[in-house]
């Protein structure tokens, strides 16, 4: 039986489910799961992120938190991690642009969060030449400082959906209709969590929460307020959540979330209002949130890519200029994209970000 199957015959058995139940099926699921049956990343894949569109990504990465690391009096011995590595490309490219950094790899303890099998394969030969441990949760890490990145991490982890009735509101669920998945709402009532945002919704306004997210960010915030360290959050999304941002993408194109489950990566955007609230709580500072391009430039990326581009010409010239725009450019990834600190309430943010 197929996933979609699965879920039609549980649905029939037990009635509607959550976005968030069904994002963590079509994703997780152990035979039928998106993320633990394949590869999805690159031009073969369904999508490709910063790190493979460039090294100069993970560089810059790298020697921001190698310099928060400097800056926090070098501890002796420290955890760097990666919630969702990958292919293991950005470890690979920061811990390359981290070996003049005295001291730093000595002192590390390289953690990977990954729940994917077929990734912590990949992952394992991307960093062949180091010695890192993999990790199920982001609780299993060490106490201990802790610096750490994690690039479109949030944005698959699973959410749920809301829409304004009145002062109310009402879940969107997923039923059958004919027999086929179909969207649909329960019955409106009082959701504590949401009852700020009665302020600035009206009535058939749709709004997204993300438990997950806030438990993830308490306990790094966590780790970092009683350890010291930093982290990196880099994802697309914006301040307070507004509207239907579930997505569905295979081979690189939009689809309908519903048709394949298990088929398709189903992802949100990340609203970073509550990760920053959620870090307050855990007495843990954040930065400003920046966009990604900004970060970037202010992290040198045009320098890097006047450096590289020296020794190039024709073909390769013209990919790593198409890589710098894809990266920082306002019509690409560079205001889609946020960036996130988090570091010591008496510290300093990362570099590339404002506190």
């Amino acid at each position: 039986m197929s996933l979609k199957g699965k879920l039609i015959a549980r649905i029939h058995l037990s009635g509607p489910i959550t976005v968030g139940d069904y994002m963590t099926d079509c994703l997780l699921h152990p035979e039928f799961g998106y993320y633990t049956t394949r590869d999805p990343l690159g031009q073969a894949g369904d999508f490709t992120t910063a790190p493979e569109i460039s090294q100069m990504f993970g560089e810059l990465i790298g020697l921001s938190l190698a310099q928060a690391w400097v800056d926090q009096g070098q501890p002796a011995k420290f955890t760097l991690a990666e919630l969702g590595p990958g292919r293991g490309t950005l470890m690979a490219d920061l811990l390359r642009a981290t070996r003049g950094v005295a001291g730093f790899h000595a002192a590390m303890d390289l953690c990977l969060i990954e729940a994917s099998p077929t990734l912590r394969d990949k992952q394992a030969k991307a960093l062949e030449s180091y010695t890192p441990r993999w990790l199920d949760a982001v609780s299993d890490l060490p106490d201990q400082p802790l610096f750490l990145v994690a690039n479109e991490f949030f944005d698959a982890l699973p959410i749920r959906q809301f829409v304004r009735k009145d002062a109310g509101w009402a879940e969107r669920l997923i039923g059958l209709d004919e027999g086929k998945l179909h969207f649909g709402l329960g019955s409106p009532g009082a959701q504590p969590a949401l009852a700020h945002r009665l302020d600035d919704t009206s009535d058939g306004d749709l709004v997204e929460l993300c438990a997950a997210a806030l438990t993830v960010i308490d306990v790094i915030g966590t780790r970092i307020a009683a350890h010291g360290g930093a982290a990196l959050i880099v994802d697309y999304g914006d301040w307070r959540s507004l509207g239907d941002t579930l997505q569905a993408l295979t081979d690189h194109a939009p689809v309908d979330p519903l048709e394949t489950p298990g088929a398709a990566d189903l992802t949100a955007h990340v609203d970073f209002e509550p990760l920053c609230h959620a870090a307050r709580a855990a007495n843990c500072a954040h930065s400003k949130v920046t966009p990604q391009g900004m970060f970037l430039e202010r992290l040198g990326i045009t320098q890097r890519a006047q450096a590289l581009a020296q020794p190039l010409s024709g073909a390769a010239l013209n990919d790593l200029i198409q890589a710098h725009r894809r990266l920082t450019h306002p019509e690409e990834m560079g205001n889609l994209f946020k960036v996130l600190g988090l570091f010591p309430v008496r510290g300093t943010p990362p570099p590339g970000l404002d506190p």
